[in-house]
């Protein structure tokens, strides 16, 4: 079974100079603007690069819990916060990390039994499977109790 979603874009003009609008099949994204200035200028809208961490967010998050109740856990708050790097690269530029920091609470799981769960689903989770990029995963804080 192959689930397939989708998303838009449109630029208008070219370069710095042209306005982008993304949207997304579940209208979470409905004509967001985007284009040089919100990806490299800091201005209101999205970018390339906000979207991918979203995603790796949300699929390594989902991936982790589905893992954690999987193993029995059916109590406990997970929190990712990813951070995508991109670098020059030669006349372009490269997604070359996706670091996902994690501040977990699951009561009755041990620390070294929740990281290797933790580890897995950041390997199994197909947005990390599809970056071909270091993923890192750093566990800021976790809680068993």
């Amino acid at each position: 079974m192959a689930i397939i979603n989708w998303a838009t874009a449109k630029y208008e003009g070219l370069g710095k100079e042209g306005k982008g609008q993304v949207s997304t099949q579940s209208g979470a994204l409905k004509q967001q603007p985007y284009g040089f200035n919100t990806r490299f200028e800091d201005k209101a809208g999205t970018n390339p690069e906000e979207q991918v961490a979203a995603a790796h967010a949300s699929c390594f998050t989902m991936a982790l819990s589905f893992a954690l109740a999987k193993q029995g856990f059916s109590k406990g708050t997970l929190e990712s916060k990813v951070d995508i790097t991109l670098v020059k690269d030669g006349d372009g530029f490269a997604i070359t990390k996706s670091e996902i920091r994690l501040d977990a609470k699951v009561p009755g799981i041990s620390g070294e039994e929740f990281e290797k769960t933790a580890v897995e689903a950041k390997l199994n989770c197909p947005i990390s499977k599809l970056l071909n990029c270091d993923v890192t995963l750093d566990i800021t804080s976790f809680d068993g109790n």
